[in-house]
């Protein structure tokens, strides 16, 4: 199932080889590495994974083709001895929205043992007539049959497949029946408290058959300079623990999720579908369950945690979650459902069936709302009543979705398609990025953060914006933002983008890195060390910016027009009923600061595309003839 081909001599941060997999040939291969010209210029994660998604998938092919690849690659920064380190990007068409890229990260052990078993990345192909597994051991990698895993759950897959292969310590990233079933959503599991979510991923990975990947090595990551490399460490945990940081101190993330109400001042909550952002009791009780932190290796943070319910219904089920609370708003504040326990349950079936939170709570929202307002009754929803708060009917609702039974068939296909099925006004309760789920918070009392995701992929968390939760010093921003100023907002996707897409690409996590102070000189310090390369804070600057113009690229050559960018859903631009955005739209500004994003860019606000003259100056000369022809 494989053959031998030399590593590629290189003096550290990488290990100089990739797999290359053909599902629909049962073939497996080893490649090397790209030569220092390409990995100066994308250095890994998602600059690498989108680069070789570029090339490989030409437009005409949607997520579930054979022909469309899944990238996954470690940064140059994966795998060693620096804070957050964990960092593996997979790069695929976007199942969700259908003519975007997909970009979706994921932490825990995945990543590291991957280069501890000799690789930098995987690429994935084709598609398999019966369900398989990779795994990659060692220096090895072979396909296995999955019958016995297909439509086991996240969880119990990762120990089933642990078991088979007989390594305990293995990570593995696995679907579940979401995925298996090509659900809007779906995602990808693995280590129980990570997953590689956003873009329909699990659902991309379903449409292969490829039902889990397994890793472990044990192999050392090669350093250039280790003396150097600790130095940088040393220096990076100091500026971890200084004020600022993502509002984050080092250990703190626990707290943070126990005290979740800090959110009601700070943004509010996206309440019954949007339309209460003062919902005072989401997050009520929430510091009396039992927390037990999770975190990654090399993680001073430890946003991952288990949390063991301590009263009421679900008095103890322990749920195995991660860290943000987007998903929580899924499971809880959207649909109505308070009570501390059962929204960490509901969230456990999300990562368990294996789907995305914020697809799967606007979905069900929207549908909740259509059935309040009488588009759907009783007799289109199988004898479901949908109502608010009603955390029974959303298991169930959540399992016919998953399972496509039903009514639930309509709702598999997201809450876009979904809401134009149900038709009448049910497209205005949609709450969504470009047919994908939305970074679940209320954001439209933070218009930076807001504007950043509706110019992004519908691929997570794509520019961040300046105006919430930290500033961005790094990205020329050492004060958060006034928070609704339209003439101003343009630029912040621009610099926090540029600076977000090369945190993407190193391999550590964005945690570690966000509002950090002096984030550009340790990350090429780090890189320098690593590697034995002479790079620079302006460089890495270059890598972002370049990675952006690509990505847009690759979006428009796949059927993305500016109107994608202005024509978003009412329900996330209209002006809050309640809390800090009360009475206040981002609506009638939107179009102009769409076209002054694009002037600040350098793309066409005619077709989106970036400027020639913009993409030889990264050295993408080859993607102008693409876009614009000789």
């Amino acid at each position: 199932n494989k053959t031998k081909t030399e590593r590629r001599k290189m003096k550290g941060g990488y290990c100089g080889k990739l797999l290359r997999v053909d599902l629909t040939a049962q073939e497996i291969t080893e490649a090397p590495m790209p030569g220092d010209d390409v990995l100066r210029q994308y250095l890994g994660c998602w600059g690498l994974g989108l680069r070789f998604l570029y090339d490989l998938l030409p437009p005409g092919y949607s997520a579930t083709d054979p022909q469309n690849p899944l990238a996954f690659f470690t940064g140059p920064l994966t795998g060693l001895r620096l804070p957050g380190a964990t960092n593996i990007t997979l790069a695929t068409k976007n199942f969700d929205a259908g003519f975007t890229v997909g970009r979706s990260h994921s932490h825990g052990r995945f990543g590291i043992l991957l280069k501890m078993a000799g690789y930098d990345g995987l690429v994935i192909t084709g598609g398999s007539e019966k369900p398989v597994y990779l795994w990659v051991h060692e220096g090895q990698a072979e396909l296995r049959d999955a019958a016995n895993v297909w439509g086991k759950d996240t969880h119990d897959s990762e120990d089933l497949i642990k078991k088979e292969v007989g390594e305990a310590k293995a990570s593995v990233a696995a679907i579940g029946p979401a995925g298996e079933n090509l659900c809007a959503g779906g995602m990808i599991g693995n280590d129980k408290n990570h997953s590689f979510s956003h873009s329909g991923v699990g659902s991309a990975m379903g449409a292969k058959k490829l039902k889990a990947i397994a890793v472990f090595g044990n192999a050392s990551i090669p350093v250039a300079d280790s003396e150097k490399l600790e130095n940088v460490r040393k220096q990076w945990m100091e500026n971890l623990n200084k004020p600022g940081h993502f509002g984050m101190k080092v250990g703190q993330a626990k707290t943070k999720i126990a005290e979740y109400r800090y959110m009601l001042d700070l943004i509010g909550f996206v309440g019954k579908n949007f339309r209460i952002n003062q919902l005072s009791d989401f997050g009520r009780g929430w510091s009396r369950q039992k927390f037990t932190p999770r975190p990654c290796p090399t993680c001073p943070i430890g946003c991952s945690y288990d949390v063991e319910v301590t009263e009421g219904p679900r008095k103890g089920y322990v749920a195995t979650l991660s860290g943000g609370g987007e998903a929580l708003e899924g499971a809880g504040s959207i649909l109505n459902v308070v009570e501390p326990g059962t929204i960490f349950y509901l969230t456990d079936q999300y990562d368990r069936l294996g789907i995305e939170g914020s697809v799967a709570g606007c979905t069900i929202a929207m549908a909740m709302e259509a059935f309040e307002k009488g588009l759907l009754k009783g007799s289109d929803t199988g004898g479901l009543e949908l109502i608010w708060g009603d955390a029974e009917m959303v298991e169930t609702l959540l399992r016919k979705m998953i399972y496509r039974e039903g009514f639930g068939d309509i709702l598999a296909r997201g809450v876009k398609e979904a809401a134009e099925a149900i038709g009448g006004e049910a497209p205005d309760f949609a709450a969504h990025i470009k047919g994908t789920g939305i970074n679940l918070h209320d954001w439209r009392a933070a218009w930076g953060v807001l504007f950043g995701q509706i110019v992004g992929s519908g691929a997570g968390w794509p520019a961040p914006g300046a105006d919430c939760w930290t500033p961005e010093p790094d990205a020329g921003y050492p004060q958060l933002t006034e928070r609704f100023d339209a003439r101003s907002k343009p630029m912040e996707p621009r610099k926090t983008g540029i600076l977000k897409f090369m945190n993407d690409c190193t391999g550590i996590c964005w945690f570690i890195t966000w509002g950090l102070q002096g984030v550009l000189r340790l990350t090429a310090e780090a890189i320098s060390a690593a590697t034995g390369w002479d790079y620079s804070p302006e460089v890495l600057l270059q890598v972002g910016e370049r990675v952006m113009h690509l990505e847009r690229a690759f979006n428009v050559r796949h059927g993305f027009t500016p109107a994608d960018d202005w024509n978003v859903p009412k329900r996330i631009i209209q002006a809050p009923p309640d809390g800090r955005a009360k009475g206040i739209s981002i609506g009638p500004h939107l179009k102009g600061m769409v076209e002054e994003y694009y002037r600040l860019m350098g793309w066409d606000p005619r077709t989106g595309k970036p400027w020639r003259k913009t993409l030889k100056q990264f050295g993408l000369a080859g993607v102008a003839r693409d876009l614009w022809g000789e």
